[in-house]
């Protein structure tokens, strides 16, 4: 499992965007899964799933994106899983790392 997480300003709506597409153009094999809006006064929180093939590690990887946001202030929250192929423990962790440096470069540019 690997993790990446920042605080950024921005337009909820133009980050989440950029974000899915970012995303699903990154890969020819992404595909989103499936996603939850939630929103409680100023507050929004959006959850997105995807899925993709790993060439490096020859399995499937997911990601789940969580997005909140309050106004302009957006906090962006990414974990990869999947993709092991050992039994007790993990090993090959290649696919979710590069999964997760798509988001990584994505969100660095918000």
């Amino acid at each position: 499992m690997a993790k990446y997480e920042r605080g950024f300003c921005g337009d909820f709506d133009e980050a989440l965007s950029t974000l899915d597409k970012g995303i699903l153009e990154g890969s020819f094999s992404a595909s989103y899964e499936d996603g939850s809006d939630y929103a409680a006064g100023t507050v929004r929180c959006a959850v997105r799933v995807y899925e993709r093939y790993s060439y490096a590690g020859g399995n499937r990887v997911s990601l789940n994106l969580t997005l909140m946001g309050d106004g302009d202030r957006l906090f962006l929250s990414a974990i990869t899983s999947g993709g092991s192929q050992a039994l007790l423990f993990k090993i090959n962790t290649w696919g979710e790392e590069a999964f997760l440096a798509c988001v990584e470069e994505i969100a660095e540019r918000l």
